[in-house]
């Protein structure tokens, strides 16, 4: 009398895995199968270890977040007027973004002046900026009340 293995259940799932009869007999009916139980079987083995050698930790699970946050400051450095190199005016910009240029003679500076006083009064987007307008306006006036002469002027003294 003689017996032959023809079929064992997975080990995993128990469904019928069936056997030829060559080779050592399967004892899963598919990879994946053999693959969880494996799984399962490490983890086991490793939840038994101390968490030094790589076993599982008995403490609460803990997040460390790391954070990094970049701040770009700009800083002016005022240089001595010698080695200083002089930098063109950038022209500035309407709040439409729309850029402008500068009054061109006296006569075009006195309505650009008289505009911003109509809209110093009348103008809601300028009330929040009045006193730095004023203020920059005090500067302007000291200017142009000194006898500093201004860019291709002559000096009083020259000729």
């Amino acid at each position: 009398m003689r017996e032959q293995l023809v079929e064992r259940s997975c080990a995993w799932c128990g469904e019928p895995v069936a056997y030829s009869g060559r080779g050592r007999p399967p004892r899963f009916c598919s990879p994946v199968h053999r693959r969880r139980a494996w799984e399962v079987r490490s983890a086991e083995e490793r939840a038994g270890r101390p968490v030094s050698e790589g076993g599982r930790s008995t403490d609460p699970v803990r997040e460390i977040v790391q954070r990094i946050e970049t701040v770009v400051r700009t800083r002016v450095v005022p240089g001595s007027g010698a080695g200083r190199v002089p930098q063109a005016p950038r022209p500035a910009q309407r709040l439409s973004g729309q850029p402008y240029t500068l009054p061109e003679d006296a006569i075009e500076w006195i309505e650009a002046l008289a505009a911003l006083r109509r809209d110093a009064v009348t103008n809601p987007r300028v009330a929040p900026f009045r006193e730095h307008i004023a203020q920059a306006c005090e500067r302007t006036l000291e200017v142009l009340r000194s006898d500093v002469p201004g860019p291709g002027e002559a000096s009083p003294g020259e000729s």
